[in-house]
């Protein structure tokens, strides 16, 4: 089992923070391209990227299949064919596909998506066919299908990444005060992924926190705010559990779903940490779409780092505030 794919499912804070602190740095000093527009086709690499997502899976054709996108990944597309048309998959075909471009690979795609029009991972990559093939036009109709489609899906995640380029890619992570069980690191992804829903079928709110943060990282936003909003009506008055429902609900479309339920917690939770914390955290998203969000989201990671400068999430703001020390915001 390869180190990435363990990593998807170990939900180790450290693991969330390290992504999280990454992510703040790259957002604010990321180039602005034009807003919503498609990226320019100068930008656009020789082939389409490939997004598989194959969640925790460790079979056979997993395997191969993620062998297969990493030869694609190196150009050696010969290679990543060769393993794609051993498999029928959506998967599989879609690789194939795309090992072949550009021959006949949007015709392929087209017809993929007629016979699964509910695909999201179908019509994200007939998105990416259709803008490597010039027609941007109708590459955001395929993404905007396949974020409705499947929208508790690692594709539908990244459909929505594309259409809204101003944004870092994926979601803002709750971070837990608290690591996981110990016990997780000798298992194999998918036998982790089924401990935290055993430890989580009960009334446990960390445990439910933890498979939560689980669900998140592989992209299954809706099934991860189901938990988190079981673990708050659990615990009303636990900070963390009320965080993480509102930190789910982040929307690039709507971003107040998040705020207007996580702003409100200063008041209810004035000493807890993990509310300025996340605070912080999402301000930072908006740092391309609102003047002032990079300086108050650092106000909120300041506010934090006093509240608890040895806790977790202490030393964590204050890595994030070294991070963004030298940079520039405008």
């Amino acid at each position: 089992m390869s180190p990435r794919l363990r990593m998807l499912v170990i939900v180790a804070a450290a693991a969330a923070l390290a992504a999280g602190a990454t992510v703040a740095v790259a957002v604010i000093t990321a180039n602005d391209e034009g807003g919503n527009r498609a990226p320019r086709r100068s930008l656009l690499s020789e082939t389409p990227p490939l997004v598989l997502d194959l969640g925790v899976r460790n079979d056979s054709e997993a395997r191969d299949l993620r062998r297969a996108a990493r030869a694609y990944g190196r150009k050696q597309r010969a290679a990543a064919a060769r393993i794609f048309v051993g498999y029928d998959s959506v998967e599989a075909q879609v690789g194939a596909a795309f090992a072949a471009w550009p021959d006949d690979s949007l015709a392929r795609l087209e017809r993929l998506a007629s016979r699964h029009p509910k695909s999201s991972f179908v019509l994200l990559h007939l998105g990416f066919a259709r803008l490597w093939a010039g027609h941007a036009e109708t590459a955001g109709s395929a993404w905007e299908e396949a974020v409705r489609a499947e929208p508790d899906s690692a594709a539908a995640q990244r459909a929505d990444d594309v259409l809204h380029p101003k944004f870092p890619a994926g979601q803002p992570f709750f971070v837990p005060t608290f690591a996981s069980p110990a016990s997780l690191s000798r298992l194999s992804p998918p036998q982790q992924l089924a401990a935290l829903e055993r430890r989580a079928s009960g009334r446990d709110v960390r445990a439910k926190l933890l498979y939560g943060l689980a669900l998140q990282r592989l992209g299954h936003r809706i099934s991860a705010r189901r938990e988190y909003d079981a673990a708050a009506r659990l615990a009303p008055g636990d900070p963390e559990a009320r965080v993480a429902a509102a930190v789910v609900r982040f929307d690039k479309n709507r971003p107040a779903a998040a705020f207007s339920r996580l702003g409100p917690l200063t008041q209810s939770f004035p000493r807890a940490q993990t509310v300025r914390f996340h605070l912080g955290l999402l301000l930072f998203w908006l740092a391309k779409v609102q003047p002032g969000a990079v300086d108050e989201g650092k106000r909120q990671l300041r506010l934090a780092r006093e509240l608890g400068p040895d806790s977790r999430l202490g030393r964590e703001a204050k890595q994030y505030l070294a991070g963004l020390e030298n940079v520039q915001t405008r």
